[in-house]
């Protein structure tokens, strides 16, 4: 079986009082983490741990319903058949939602990353009313959750994605530009809802948490990107060795609102989304009013002019722009999600023109760009990950050691 990656010294066994729990969370981290299948004596190579250890945390993590076993394989060596271990399948489940300009969502998904159930509602939510839309949500929120409870899954959390500027995980939403929403006390006004104010979601960026589920998809290859998420607003977010780079407070990634001219600003033209935006491609390309990202792909698969000509100036916008973020970051690899991931092929060849122009590196290192593996509706999937990794990070607390 293929080995799991090498640990730090930071993860490996700890040598203290809460050692069981540390190396209990430790080996299930290998489990979910793992791109293929991983067996007990994997887990104690990899770890330091004892194969006698390694073996009775994994009996607990059974026992749990957080692992499974697949059909043993036969050993290369003499010895018995290894045990390939999986995320078990439906036991554990954590729901991501997601407010965004032209839809809201709800995504339940297991410790696998498997999509239990979801709910989603086309709209148009432009100057909308926080209230308003959170009661929506919570409406697309309480059969998810009921849904799981009569299924005896058990909910390890909740997760919302925003499209803008969130103190990480309590909030409040400071700006969400395109939904006109400003300081909005997102948890205090989900408190009266009999669900979901007895199960507060944790809140994030709406590129941030796409971003995370695309590290997810990519089990760390590469482990640091530049992720883009192209809807109405446009989101970005870097990750740094499989983590994602929030800053402080995790306002980091509004590559949107970069400015391209010195007219640029929130209101005006001038900034990438008014470039390169899912709204600014559609009226450069003279598309219907409320033409949606289908329309555009559509319209770029049967190769319109108009549109082609707008691709382009999309392209371009965006390829100053990351050419930017790369020189200040120093990433190799930049990947697009959201209505870009569909549309990769008509925008790669104006973004690496400008890339290669203005990567100061660029000429020693060359810049790979790819589309997202993480399709469609990413942020909730990544939401909900957010909210599994409490138990992931201490496994202990949802059983007796």
């Amino acid at each position: 079986m293929a080995q799991p990656r090498r640990v730090t010294n930071r993860e490996r066994a700890a040598r203290q009082e809460s050692l069981r729990h540390h190396n209990l969370a430790l080996t299930l981290r290998h489990v979910l983490d793992a791109p293929v299948p991983v067996s007990r004596a994997d887990i104690a190579g990899a770890t330091g741990l004892t194969r006698a250890t390694v073996s009775a945390l994994v009996d607990f993590l059974l026992e749990a319903g957080f692992v499974a076993e697949l059909e043993p394989v036969a050993a290369q060596r003499a010895g018995r058949p290894a045990v390939p271990l999986v995320a078990a399948r439906g036991t554990v489940a954590a729901v991501g939602m997601e407010i965004n300009v032209d839809y809201l969502g709800v995504r339940a998904v297991d410790l696998g990353g498997r999509v239990l159930t979801e709910r989603i509602e086309m709209g148009d939510f432009r100057g909308s009313r926080p209230e308003s839309v959170l009661d929506r949500l919570a409406s697309l929120a309480d059969p998810v959750l009921a849904l799981l409870s009569a299924d005896g899954v058990r909910i390890a959390g909740t997760a919302l994605a925003l499209p803008g500027v969130v103190d990480d995980v309590t909030g409040p939403l400071r700006l969400a530009p395109n939904l006109g929403w400003r300081d909005v006390d997102v948890i205090g006004l989900l408190a009266a809802d009999p669900v979901l104010g007895g199960m507060p979601p944790r809140l994030g960026n709406e590129a941030n948490l796409a971003a995370r589920a695309e590290a997810r998809a990519r089990r760390g290859s590469p482990a640091s990107f530049v992720y883009v998420s192209g809807e109405v607003g446009i989101g970005g977010a870097i990750v740094l060795d499989g983590t994602i780079w929030g800053g402080p407070r995790g306002w980091s990634g509004e590559i949107g609102h970069t400015a391209l001219d010195t007219a640029g600003s929130f209101d005006e033209g001038g900034t990438l989304e008014s470039y390169a935006g899912q709204d600014a491609i559609a009226q450069r390309a003279g598309l219907p009013a409320g033409a949606t990202a289908g329309d555009i792909v559509a319209a770029a698969r049967r190769g319109d002019a108009p549109t082609l000509a707008a691709l382009d100036v999309a392209g371009s916008a965006l390829g100053v722009t990351l050419a930017n973020v790369i020189n200040i970051v120093e990433v190799q690899h930049v990947i697009l999600g959201g209505i870009y991931a569909d549309l990769t092929e008509y925008l790669r060849p104006t973004i690496m023109v400008q890339i290669e122009r203005r990567a100061i590196a660029a000429p020693w290192a060359a810049i790979e760009l790819s589309a997202a593996r993480a399709r469609q509706y990413p942020a909730m999937t990544g939401a909900a990950i957010d909210a599994l990794q409490l138990l992931v990070e201490e496994p202990a607390a949802w059983l007796t050691v």
